[in-house]
């Protein structure tokens, strides 16, 4: 589907009076939001998915373009209802998601250029086991490679979505491709 008006466009039109364009912004990011709800919770992804859009509808009027992109707000707002909605089931640690990892080593934030992390991907063609292997990780490792390769993310949109300094992202996206090539040895 192609999208002939940026979001800060389709935004703004909005803010102007035109309700209908927020059919727009649903189109382009039903999908990839959903596959990024699915990762955490699949049985759910559709309700939490429906909660993300009525709370983007009901605060898009504060959305303000020089603080983030829109693709960078709605994703923050799609990862802060999936938490909430599964803090309340308490179907994961948020230990896990919220715990600040130091660099014990400045050598863990370099890229290891020896193999490149879509070529580790590249081995795992079978989906379900991607998802098995993935399910393994723990849950800040599953959203950097789910945001960066699934959602196209950069490493700088990525950390503002999870409000992790761009290098802690680094090195949590290297530290998942090494424990992802452990698993599939």
């Amino acid at each position: 589907m192609s999208f002939d008006q940026t979001d800060e466009e389709i935004i703004s039109i909005y803010k102007n009076g035109d309700r209908e364009v927020f059919k727009k912004l649903i189109d382009k990011y039903t999908q990839p939001l959903f596959n990024f709800i699915a990762h955490l919770d699949r049985e759910n992804a559709s309700d939490i998915l429906q909660e993300v859009f009525i709370k983007v509808w009901k605060n898009i009027k504060k959305f303000d373009e020089k603080k983030s992109s829109f693709k960078t707000w709605i994703f923050i707002i799609a990862k802060n209802t999936a938490f909430d909605f599964l803090r309340k089931r308490k179907n994961i640690l948020f230990s896990d998601l919220e715990k600040e990892e130091g660099l014990e080593n400045f050598s863990e934030s370099v890229p290891d250029e020896a193999i490149l992390p879509d070529e580790v991907l590249s081995k795992i063609e079978d989906s379900e086991y991607l998802n098995k292997i993935l399910n393994q990780l723990p849950a800040h490792y599953k959203m950097i490679l789910i945001f960066h390769y699934q959602d196209e993310m950069t490493f700088d949109e990525i950390g503002k979505i999870l409000n992790k300094p761009l290098n802690t992202v680094k090195s949590y996206h290297h530290r998942a491709i090494l424990e992802l090539r452990k698993m599939i040895k």
